[in-house]
């Protein structure tokens, strides 16, 4: 009967040293990476992965301390859980340590211990050796006892004669267990890990005509856990997993890897519980402190419509009310939608992330047009971009009219003049706020109620031209 060993206690990282022998305790059996058959990585938003590692332990019959070298540094322990494949398992102990193998760590647990300080003569090159016991390193400072001195600054190299038995030089976590049997083991560890991160950037390039894109979709992958994940089953999970009382987020190192190229290596994707799980069709290596790329999506001639969108031009800089004149010039957004369905050649779950638009030039060179960032969008979804301001499209608004009828009813008129500079016409798409239960009473263009507090207009502006909206409003508060 295959029993479950969950793993929880302190934090996680003990060091791959050779195996130690202590009064009364086993000797370790490491068991490193090249013990590893397989290891699987998913990864979710918001600094959360799971870690599948598969590995073949070595162990006698009766108790074992098999220490488990290269898990992620980042490792929730209490989230771990240790399977035996083929074999009857009990757990007895296990053990984690935070501290790995560092030179200031080296001097905290050598206080009250003695060292060797070595000094080298500048003129004639010979060491000389001097005992010292550590007294302290608070606040930073050695503070030594060597001979009938205490020296606060240390005169020389500092020499260990031995590394402490607790500090380990690489992420370890030490499992006490017993088998009833004898030999090598396959053996699995799962565990939730901090220090994986995925984002997802498109690139999308604009036809000449700018009626459709060419859409290119890549996933970033940021490894900060402390380990190298080497041939691993990539999994990424898009949508919002809770996680009650969340660990706060890993320091940020100091140094981060060059991407290891762009392949371009393409992602499957599939609905899981709620969410949806994007797959690497292949094994990828994820290097220690390395920021790396790999191709989500491409779909090529996929239909888009430019918009013009003026909102609240009218009202700009004001609130709604009596306020009469006319408002400031303001330069139409320019918004890119297409549709996310199969007849548009994409139909595809999109994460979250920044669409970045270009457009060739009359060279055919690209030329960065805006980007915009996208939400989580299913299948069937519209995206909308704003991607920017029209230089050669502009508005000014002014309240002509403001009339009290009643205590609660108020009649407002206002007028919008759109400008295009450009030598073709364009459609400008006008929306102004409108509080209260309101009626429209009169209006140069037929509007169209797109919520409770939202009419809009399709204003048609001849090229190098103007055109006009005038509307009359009656507002019940």
């Amino acid at each position: 009967m295959r029993k479950f060993l969950m793993l929880g206690a302190a934090a996680a990282a003990l060091l791959a040293a050779p195996a130690l022998v202590t009064k009364g305790a086993l000797a370790e059996t490491p068991v490193g990476a090249d013990k590893q058959t397989a290891i699987a990585v998913t990864i979710y938003n918001n600094d959360l992965a799971l870690v599948r590692d598969s590995r073949n332990v070595t162990l006698t019959q009766g108790e074992n301390d098999i220490a488990f070298i290269e898990v992620s540094a980042g490792i929730r322990p209490e989230t771990a859980l240790l399977t035996g494949r083929g074999a009857q398992l009990d757990i007895v102990e296990q053990n984690f340590d935070f501290d790995l193998l560092t030179p200031r760590k080296l001097l905290e647990k050598s206080v009250g211990r003695t060292i060797r300080v070595v000094r080298t003569n500048p003129e004639t090159g010979v060491d000389s050796t001097e005992d010292a016991t550590v007294l302290s390193v608070a606040e930073g400072q050695v503070v030594l006892r060597i001979g009938d001195r205490i020296e606060v600054t240390p005169p020389g190299r500092l020499v260990y004669s031995a590394v402490p038995a607790n500090l380990r030089d690489r992420p370890t976590l030490v499992v006490k267990l017993a088998s009833q049997q004898a030999g090598e083991v396959p053996v699995d560890l799962s565990y939730l890990t901090h220090g994986l991160s995925w984002s997802a950037d498109y690139v999308a390039e604009l036809a000449p005509d700018e009626k459709t894109i060419n859409l290119n979709g890549w996933v970033t992958l940021t490894n900060m856990s402390g380990i190298a994940y080497n041939d691993a089953k990539l999994q990424l999970v898009a949508g919002e997993v809770n996680q009650y009382q969340p660990q706060p987020p890993m320091p940020m190192v100091q140094e981060m890897a060059a991407a290891d190229g762009m392949r371009r290596e393409k992602m499957r994707s599939e609905a899981a519980f709620e969410y949806h799980l994007y797959s690497l069709d292949r094994p990828t290596t994820l290097k220690e402190n390395q920021t790396k790329q790999v191709a989500l999506l491409a779909a090529e001639s996929v239909p888009v419509t430019k918009q013009y969108v003026l909102a609240n031009v009218a009202q700009l800089g004001g609130t709604y009310g009596s306020r009469i004149g006319e408002t400031q010039r303001v330069n139409a957004e320019v918004r890119v939608k297409l549709e996310n369905k199969e007849a548009s050649h994409l139909g595809l779950p999109l994460p979250s992330g920044v669409v970045r638009v270009y457009k060739a030039d009359s060279d055919g060179d690209a030329v960065f047009v805006g980007d915009d960032h996208i939400d989580h969008t299913p299948k069937n979804e519209d995206v909308d971009l704003m991607l920017g301001r029209a230089f050669d499209v502009t508005a000014r608004g002014k309240q002509l009219n403001h009339a009290r009828i009643a205590d609660n009813v108020f009649e407002n008129e206002y007028e919008i003049e759109v400008k295009n500079a450009k030598p073709e016409q364009v459609t400008v798409t006008v929306r102004e706020f409108v509080p209260g239960d309101w009626r429209m009473l009169e209006e140069s263009v037929k509007h169209n109620k797109v919520d409770a507090s939202t009419a809009e207009w399709q204003l048609q502006v001849p090229a190098e031209g103007s055109a006009k909206l005038t509307y009359k409003v009656r507002i019940i508060f």
